[in-house]
């Protein structure tokens, strides 16, 4: 999702392939980011740096259900995204000059994360929610978590994934990846069934949750981030999003809303077997086989829909779309800061977790990119994010 990938991308290079489309759906995506961690921060399952979780359960279904859904696709999608846009940057610049720019857009934002935000993020909250009353410097002296990559871990991964490229495109000179035709709606069917297996058989050893440290990777989730990395090669190597036809985002359209009221099942299935919710993570249960191939279905079908719907009624831009397009790869990395100043700010309100959702998300995803406008505009920052 980043340089010419999809943050901090000049789409307006691409302007001739008419793919404007691209930058609405990095905004779109980017203001999930936010509001999935704001959910996860106030009662939906996850990990965040400072939680208050509600115990309503008229606000912890919908919360569990966006993270649910956000969960099965979009970070999977900045992946295919990302590799869209890699073959072309490659055979622009070559080899090393396409390897040296990734290094400094994707390893200095790391560095940054691991050595600068991430021990602000975690003094703030052992300040101001743990009552550590040490000053900074003080906290620094006996802080040891210094490679931590947090939400960047994405950055991290899609790294690695594109070294990988660039080794195979040196090694082999010539990858036979083009001359497949655009896939319909039964083949994605069966591709995302077929992720849905792996990622079970995964999940046996490495449970959703289950993270591999220092680099934050859960394992769980990778089979669809692989698969969805070389997809959007394949897709650029095919001139898929060009081809693929408007009725099959239709259809696609519509299995995602049957798969979606599918989603009570899982529920109905818990209470009724009173089993524990973990068995839909991982291990050998057939639930978790269930929600596996539940999650690659619905969010593979989401994927083809959002493309097709974009090209076809949203592709077309405005000065204030490419603003917040511009400040996008700023608004990933500087989003916990806002949502943790936020959610610190107000804890003291005698108010349920569920209502300062209500607050924090909003305010959160608004604070992000005005934030992030301002760092894209700093000499030398804004030629990296």
């Amino acid at each position: 999702m980043y340089i010419d990938i999809v943050f901090q991308s000049n789409f307006m290079s691409f302007s001739t392939s008419k793919i404007y489309y691209i930058d609405r759906l990095k905004v779109l995506l980017t203001i999930l980011v936010v509001m999935h961690h704001a959910c996860v921060t106030y009662g939906a399952p996850g990990g965040w740096y400072y939680a208050e979780k509600t115990t309503l359960m008229g606000a912890l279904i919908p919360m569990t259900l966006f993270v649910s859904i956000n969960q099965a696709y979009f970070m999977g999608f900045f992946f295919f995204l990302s590799a869209f846009f890699i073959p072309a940057s490659f055979q622009k610049k070559g080899a090393g000059v396409f390897l040296k720019e990734r290094l400094k857009r994707l390893g200095i934002p790391l560095l940054f994360y691991s050595f600068v935000l991430s021990p602000l993020l975690s003094y703030l909250v052992n300040y101001f929610a743990k009552g550590h009353t040490v000053s900074y410097l003080q906290y620094l002296q006996g802080f040891d978590n210094w490679i931590d990559f947090g939400v960047l871990w994405f950055v991290a991964a899609l790294l690695l994934f594109t070294l990988f490229y660039v080794l195979m495109r040196i090694w082999i000179k010539y990858i036979p990846i083009t001359g497949i035709r655009v896939p319909g709606p039964g083949r994605i069917l069966l591709f995302a069934i077929g992720i849905g297996i792996i990622s079970y058989l995964v999940r046996i050893y490495f449970p959703v949750g289950w993270v591999l440290h220092p680099l934050g990777f859960q394992l769980g989730h990778f089979t669809q981030y692989i698969a969805l990395f070389i997809l959007g090669l394949l897709a650029a190597s095919n001139n898929w999003l060009k081809l693929i036809p408007l009725q099959t985002g239709k259809r696609m359209a519509l299995i995602v809303f049957l798969l979606f009221l599918f989603f009570p099942v899982f529920y109905i299935i818990r209470v009724k077997l009173d089993i524990p919710i973990s068995w839909y993570s991982g291990g050998f249960h057939w639930q978790s086989l269930l929600y596996a191939v539940w999650e690659q279905a619905i969010g593979f079908s989401i994927i083809t829909a959002l493309l097709c719907y974009g090209r076809e009624y949203l592709n077309h831009t405005t000065v204030f779309i490419s603003h917040l397009s511009r400040a996008a790869f700023a608004v990933y990395i500087f989003h916990p800061l806002v949502l943790i100043s936020l959610s610190l700010l107000i804890r003291n309100y005698s108010l349920d977790p569920s209502i300062k959702l209500l607050i924090v998300a909003p305010a959160g995803v608004v604070g992000s990119f005005l934030l992030a406008s301002l760092i894209v505009r700093i000499p030398g920052v804004r030629n990296i994010v």
